[in-house]
């Protein structure tokens, strides 16, 4: 059974919830955050996004490393640009986890965390790709 948990009030959860909308934003697939503090010494929270080929895998990681740069003036260190079916970007308490849709399907690396509580993501004030109204004047 999925639970959440009310946001906890502090930075690395104010910067999971941020990651994951910025995924979500740049249309990101099956976007969970996963708050593994008290499962595992490796992080805070574990976020999981899905992108349908190498090139939007890649384009997921970017976006969020630049908007995490600008926000937070933060830089991961990131695993498997190359290939890019399996991202990740680790910023100390949180790991992004961006794969192609295929491969995050066969390891199910979620499963492994099933008893971590489930972070609610709200929908971003400020949407990054918000359309412009236009003014007529």
């Amino acid at each position: 059974m999925t639970r959440t948990t009310p946001p906890k009030p502090s930075l690395s959860h104010e910067q999971a919830v941020f990651i994951a909308q910025t995924a979500k934003d740049k249309k990101a697939e099956d976007v969970l955050v996963l708050e593994v503090g008290d499962l595992t010494s490796l992080a805070d929270y574990f976020i999981f996004a899905s992108g349908e080929s190498e090139r939007q895998v890649r384009g997921l990681a970017a976006v969020i490393e630049k908007s995490m740069a600008t926000q937070y003036h933060t830089q991961p260190v990131i695993e498997g640009k190359d290939t890019a079916t399996w991202i990740l970007l680790d910023y100390g308490d949180i790991i992004v986890h961006i794969f192609r849709s295929d491969i995050r399907q066969y390891y199910a690396l979620e499963k492994l965390w099933a008893d971590a509580p489930h972070i609610e993501i709200p929908e971003p004030e400020h949407p990054l790709s918000a359309p412009r109204q236009l003014v007529s004047g």
